[in-house]
C-alpha cells in the first residue's frame, strides 16, 4: 500500500522514464518593479494576480489610533488582511490598512460557548486561542493564514452540510465607520447594517472585532481516501448527508479523487504528520509537463496505479486538520452554485478542461454549504450550495476560467467567491442577490464619498 502522494510520483517517474521530456512553457508569473516612480514599495497578494504602490501603510495598534487614521488617510483605504484574496478587493494606491496589531481574544463565555475576538486575528492563531478556552472553530476553510475579518468579510467557509460559512457563527462584530463611531452590530441592534457588512468586502467601515458561537473542544478524526471519480460521484450526496464535512479534489486527466472526511471521535490521538501537498502538487506537474500531449496516456499512467493507493488517517482537533499549508501557490476561481446543480456543472467543468486544457494539473475542489440568511451578500443566502474550484499554478495562464469555466458557472447559478477570480459587476450581483439594492444603498449611506473604494470595487458595486 502506498500513499497518495507516492501514488503520484510513481505515475510522473514511471512516464518520464518512457516518454519524451517536458515541454517548455512561457511563464505568466509577473515581475513587477519593487517600486513605483515615486518611491513607493510594492505590495502584492499571495497568488501573483494583483499588485499596488500604495502611498501609506498603516498598522494601528489601537481603536482609536484606526479612528484618527480613517480621517487624514489617503483615498482609498484598503484592509488587507493576509492578502489572500485572488481578485483586487484589497489592493489600494492610497492607504493600505494591516489589522495584525489589532488581534487576539478579547473575552469569552464558556457556558455559551461563544468568544469575542479581534478582527485581524489570522484564523491559525483564532485556532489555539479557542483551544486554550476549550472551544474549536465549527467549520474552517482549507486555508487559515487568513485574517478574520478577511475571511468572513469575503464569505469564506469549509464544507458540510450541516454547517455555515464562517460568517453563519458570527452572533455579532463591532465596525468602525468613517464618521468615527464605533458601533455595535448584531440581528437585534444596528440590524441592517448587520446583514449588509457582515459578507461586506470592507466596503461599509472597518471591523474591530466579532462575537463567534463556537463549538466545545473535541477531536475530530480525518481520512482520505483515493477514489475513482464515477464512484465518488455516485456516492456523493451519501457522503455529504452522512459525515460532518466531506469534500474531494477530482486531478484532472486521471479519472481518480481524492476524497476528504472529517467527523467527531473520541479516539486517542493521531498527528496527521507533515503536509505532502506541496511534494503532490509538484509531481502532479511532473505529470503534466511529460503527458500533456497525450490526455489518454496521462489517464492510463493514472489507472495503472490507481488499485495501489492507501488511505491518511489522523485524529486531532478540526483546528489542525481541516487546514493544509497550501505552500505552492496558484491562482483559483470558485463559484457556488444550487446544491441540485454540483455535479452537472462538475461534469461540464471537467469534461471541458480535459478536452481544451491540457496544461491544467491542479485538482478540481468539490465542496458542501449550509444555507443561511443573516448575511445579505453571503453566496449561500437563502439556497444549500455546492461549491467548484477550479485551480491553476501560479506560473500558468489562466485565461481559460474567464472563457471557458466562468460560463459554465454562471448558466448553473453560480455565486462567485467574493475573493476568487470572477469577471462579474453589479449588473450581474443584483440579478443574483435578492437584497442587493437594500445592500448598495447602505453602502452609499455609510461611504458616500467612496473612499474604501478600490477599482475592482467600484465594479462590484457599479459606480
Amino acid at each position: 500500500m502506498i500513499n497518495r502522494r507516492e501514488f503520484i510520483g510513481i505515475g510522473a517517474a514511471a512516464s518520464a522514464t518512457v516518454l519524451l521530456p517536458g515541454c517548455t512553457r512561457t511563464s505568466y508569473a509577473p515581475n513587477y518593479p519593487l517600486q513605483d516612480a515615486n518611491g513607493h514599495l510594492l505590495w502584492q497578494n499571495w497568488s501573483g494576480t494583483e499588485h499596488a504602490y500604495p502611498v501609506n501603510r498603516a498598522a494601528p495598534a489601537t481603536v482609536d489610533e484606526l479612528r484618527n487614521l480613517l480621517v487624514a488617510a489617503p483615498a482609498p483605504i484598503r484592509p488587507v488582511g493576509a492578502g489572500h484574496s485572488f481578485t483586487g478587493v484589497c489592493t489600494s494606491e492610497g492607504t493600505l490598512l494591516s489589522l495584525d496589531n489589532l488581534s487576539g481574544l478579547v473575552s469569552h463565555d464558556a457556558k455559551a460557548n461563544t468568544a469575542t475576538v479581534k478582527a485581524g486575528t489570522r484564523l491559525q492563531q483564532l485556532g489555539q486561542l479557542l483551544a486554550d478556552i476549550n472551544q474549536d472553530m465549527l467549520n474552517i476553510p482549507d486555508i487559515n493564514k487568513q485574517s478574520l475579518a478577511g475571511a468572513i468579510s469575503t464569505g469564506t467557509h469549509g464544507t458540510g452540510i450541516q454547517l455555515p460559512a464562517m460568517h453563519g457563527r458570527v452572533e455579532s462584530f463591532r465596525i468602525l465607520t468613517l464618521a468615527g463611531e464605533e458601533k455595535n452590530c448584531s440581528p437585534t441592534e444596528n440590524a441592517d447594517l448587520f446583514h449588509a457588512a457582515l459578507v461586506g468586502m470592507g466596503s461599509f467601515g472597518i471591523m474591530t472585532e466579532y462575537t463567534l458561537k463556537n463549538w466545545p473542544l473535541q477531536r475530530t478524526e480525518r481520512r482520505v481516501d483515493i477514489v475513482p471519480l464515477d464512484e465518488l460521484l455516485r456516492d456523493w450526496q451519501s457522503l455529504y448527508l452522512n459525515n460532518r464535512n466531506a469534500e474531494f479534489f477530482y486531478i484532472p486527466f486521471t479519472g481518480i479523487a481524492a476524497r476528504i472526511l472529517h467527523n467527531q471521535t473520541t479516539d486517542e490521538p493521531t498527528p496527521r504528520g507533515p503536509d505532502k501537498d506541496m511534494d503532490t502538487l509538484m509531481d502532479l506537474k511532473k505529470l503534466r509537463d511529460y503527458l500533456s500531449w497525450s490526455s489518454s496516456m496521462r489517464r492510463r499512467v493514472a489507472e495503472m496505479l490507481a488499485g495501489k493507493h492507501g488511505s491518511e488517517r489522523a485524529v486531532d482537533y478540526s483546528w489542525k486538520l481541516m487546514a493544509s499549508e497550501r505552500s505552492v501557490r496558484f491562482k483559483e476561481m470558485e463559484f457556488h452554485l444550487p446544491l441540485e446543480n454540483q455535479l452537472a456543472a462538475l461534469k461540464e467543468v471537467i469534461a471541458t478542461i480535459e478536452s481544451k486544457c491540457p496544461d491544467v494539473f491542479f485538482p478540481i475542489e468539490a465542496r458542501v454549504i449550509q444555507r443561511d440568511s443573516n448575511a445579505w451578500l453571503s453566496p449561500f443566502y437563502e439556497r444549500d450550495s455546492g461549491s467548484i474550484a477550479v485551480h491553476t499554478y501560479y506560473e500558468d495562464n489562466h485565461q481559460y476560467m474567464f472563457d471557458l469555466i466562468e460560463p459554465i458557472f454562471r448558466k448553473y447559478g453560480g455565486r462567485p467567491h467574493w475573493g476568487k477570480l470572477h469577471s462579474l459587476g453589479a449588473a450581474d450581483f443584483e440579478k443574483l442577490y435578492p437584497k442587493w439594492q437594500d445592500v448598495a444603498a447602505l453602502r452609499r449611506e455609510m461611504d458616500p464619498q467612496g473612499k474604501l473604494l478600490n477599482p475592482f470595487l467600484k465594479k462590484v458595486w457599479g459606480v
